[in-house]
């Protein structure tokens, strides 16, 4: 193992998408993780190789309601530093394993728990997913064009931001705590909560009349001709961001601009009929003719990429922000760091391949291995 986190024991109460990308974080950072999987028949090679949210870490595929089988969690939990779970509130202490009873055993523990809607509130043993808690948070209504109804964001809003990433942040504040009081603690990582702060800004603007209600309209939404995407000859698309005034007249200069009527560029009522005449401009060249013209330059320029055309772009290239692990390109470990490194992770691992391993080098005797895997708490891959 290498990276910061090298040291770190992490348990993963293997869920569903955000929960398992916060875990994956760790992993990437060097910590060592494992999957506390559930039962489930061996799964296509191809589609467990692609599993990309699964990498870096051992799995033990555990039935929690065999005799035994909880008691080898708590052993396990023993030696933790973290936990993390991402089930509806009170599935954990059904399952005996909830934060009271780590908490007693090992009182320095992290228990990272991740919900939509939190541990506590009206809503809190609902059913929901990322368009719900985006939803009632403010942010779904913003994401848009004007006229339009509200447009879904994929799932990186309320699940992997507001949830996975708020997750980890608030396992490694409270991990820092614990190093001045030897005392583990709860972490409840709402996705409403962590979506709501993730819109801070946008709350701070409308605070002070610069932001609006009516989607699609607004300096950061679409609504600016200065700061949206556009249709290329070619049928593909470029993106611009230019707000600085600088950047901006950079921008009309190089698209041979010299219409008086774009001088006045935070004049918000011209810029419904100033983005008709950019659209123009942009329909005269193709995606790449743009790019030999922008790229690299102050106009605040990208072309806008698909999931084949990113991981071939130059700067991608050069910062190896793309992988490939087993044949499976994806995204590498972020951030960077200067002196702790972390490696490349290493390909995702079937649930159960590495049961006996797993649990001998956290601490089960032999004898309780063989009466697991007797009652069938245990499941070892190919055995």
């Amino acid at each position: 193992m290498a990276g910061p986190l090298t040291g770190l024991k992490v348990i993963e109460m293997v869920g569903i998408g955000p929960a398992p990308f916060c875990a994956m974080m760790f992993a990437d950072m060097g910590a060592e993780v494992v999957r506390i999987d559930r039962p489930r028949p061996p799964g296509d090679a191809g589609a467990e190789r692609a599993d990309i949210l699964a990498r870096g870490r051992r799995s033990v595929s555990i039935d929690l309601g065999k005799p035994g089988a909880a008691d080898a969690v708590l052993e396990m939990i023993d030696k933790a530093d973290v936990l993390i779970e991402g089930f509806r509130p009170g599935v954990m202490e059904r399952l005996g394993l909830g934060p009271d009873v780590c908490l007693a055993r090992n009182p320095r523990l992290v228990y990272g728990r991740m919900t939509g809607w939190g541990q506590y509130g009206p809503l809190s043993h609902a059913a929901g997913h990322d368009i719900n808690y985006i939803a009632l948070t403010g942010v779904l209504h913003a994401i848009g064009r004007s006229g339009d109804a509200p447009v879904v964001p994929l799932n990186y809003v309320g699940d992997f931001g507001g949830g996975a990433m708020f997750l980890a942040f608030g396992v490694l504040s409270a991990l820092y705590e614990t190093r001045h009081s030897g005392k583990g603690q709860v972490v409840d990582a709402a996705m409403t909560d962590g979506t709501a702060l993730l819109s801070a800004m946008m709350y701070g603007m409308k605070a002070g009349g610069h932001w609006s209600n009516q989607r699609g309209e607004n300096l950061l939404d679409g609504g600016a001709h200065f700061y949206d995407t556009y249709a290329c000859a070619d049928g593909k698309y470029v993106a611009i961001g230019a707000i600085e005034p600088k950047f901006y007249a950079l921008l009309l200069e190089l698209c041979g601009i010299d219409d008086p009527t774009f001088s006045g560029q935070m004049d918000s009522r011209r810029w419904p009929v100033l983005k008709h005449r950019l659209a123009d401009v942009f329909r005269t060249r193709t995606r790449d003719e743009w790019c030999m013209l922008m790229e690299g330059s102050d106009v605040c320029f990208a072309p806008v990429l698909d999931w084949d055309e990113a991981p071939l772009h130059p700067h991608n290239q050069a910062r190896n922000t793309f992988i490939d692990i087993d044949g499976v390109v994806q995204p590498a470990p972020a951030p960077r760091f200067s002196r702790t490194a972390p490696a490349t992770p290493r390909p995702p691992s079937p649930a159960g391949q590495d049961a006996i391993d797993v649990l001998q080098s956290w601490g089960l005797s032999e004898d309780q291995l063989e009466r697991l895997k007797s009652s069938g708490a245990i499941v070892v891959t190919g055995a």
